[in-house]
């Protein structure tokens, strides 16, 4: 299938280019790199665009003549939501409904949400099944849920199927060292971790020692994003001409709070870190990790690469390579 991917050149988009080419397919990044990288694009051909334009989203679907989209495309930083709502609900949610407009427009009846267990909020129960209740305490968590909401009426109204993945915790890196994390500045966990390993960042803060779990640091879910971009691979393969909209968990089902993160860290790295700690994030969670046994039943879907060990050691490894435009930017 050909495969439009917005947002295809940041992060998570550019290792599922990747994964669909692997699986035979052919995509097409859609993307306006206000966050997203151009050398991250490696799998298929980007076209320029920004999914706030309706104009652009029609010429690049027009252009690119897609069976299918993968939809990335977002603002997707829960503290940033709690200081910049508006930018939230204007850029997922307005950005959806004009990606949803374009291609029913279009004619086109598969696509694939990238969602979020921000959706749930604090959940009753860990492992969170898909039928947990959604209150997220956290714009980005609520412009997530909304776009489900708005894909679930429209399947009802028109020839839509989707499906929404509501992944956890992304991380590491491309095993072959050709793609990984880059976020400039970089808020994730993992890669502010290995920073501090590496001298180049002057400590490591843990948010957060009070919350009510074994050791008081938060517990998440770390999911390898090789095991994501092949969720994304295998939801799509799932999708049919039917219309329907299912939702789907992605994640280990095994949590680490981020004391477990440094001690992981420290082995896999053989170096020593002073972490420092501090007051809680506002938007965050004590603990959120899933039960992915309905992607695993329905989609066939076996997260193969995430241990804590393998998902440390890649990021490690990414962030060395020659030339590695990690440290590049302002504030390493």
């Amino acid at each position: 299938m050909r495969v439009l991917v917005t947002g295809g050149a940041g992060y998570i988009g550019s290792h599922t280019c990747k994964a669909l080419v692997a699986a035979g397919h052919i995509p097409i990044v859609f993307d306006n790199f206000s966050t997203g990288h151009r050398s991250l694009v490696q799998f298929g051909k980007a076209i320029y665009g920004d999914i706030g334009d309706v104009t652009a989203l029609r010429r690049a679907i027009r252009d690119a003549e897609p069976d299918a989209v993968i939809h990335f495309a977002a603002s997707a930083y829960v503290g940033e939501s709690m200081t910049q709502p508006r930018q939230y609900y204007r850029n997922n949610i307005t950005g959806t409904l004009n990606l949803l407009d374009a291609i029913t427009e279009a004619g086109i009846s598969k696509l694939v949400f990238s969602s979020s267990c921000a959706t749930y909020g604090i959940p009753k129960t860990v492992p969170i099944k898909e039928t947990e209740r959604q209150l997220p305490i956290n714009p980005y968590g609520e412009s997530k849920l909304v776009c489900e909401q708005m894909m679930r009426s429209i399947v009802a109204a028109e020839n839509l199927n989707c499906i929404a993945l509501r992944y956890f915790n992304a991380s590491g890196a491309d095993p072959d060292g050709q793609i990984g994390e880059l976020h400039d500045p970089e808020t994730h966990v993992i890669p502010l971790l290995l920073m501090a390993l590496a001298g180049h960042r002057e400590k490591f803060t843990i948010m957060g020692d009070d919350y009510p779990t074994p050791d008081g640091t938060c517990i998440r879910d770390y999911l390898h994003v090789t095991d994501l971009a092949d969720g994304h691979v295998k939801a799509l393969d799932k999708l049919t001409a039917s219309a329907g909209f299912e939702a789907f968990n992605l994640g280990t089902g095994d949590g680490k709070s981020v004391q477990d993160l440094v001690t992981a860290a420290q082995t896999v790295t053989g170096r020593q870190l002073n972490a420092h700690r501090s007051e809680r994030r506002p938007g965050d969670p004590p603990a959120l990790v899933a039960d992915s046994s309905k992607a695993m039943e329905q989609l066939g879907w076996t997260p193969e690469h995430s241990s804590i060990e393998n998902i440390i050691d890649s990021a490690w490894k990414w962030m060395h390579q020659k030339n590695n435009p990690f440290f590049s930017f302002s504030g390493y």
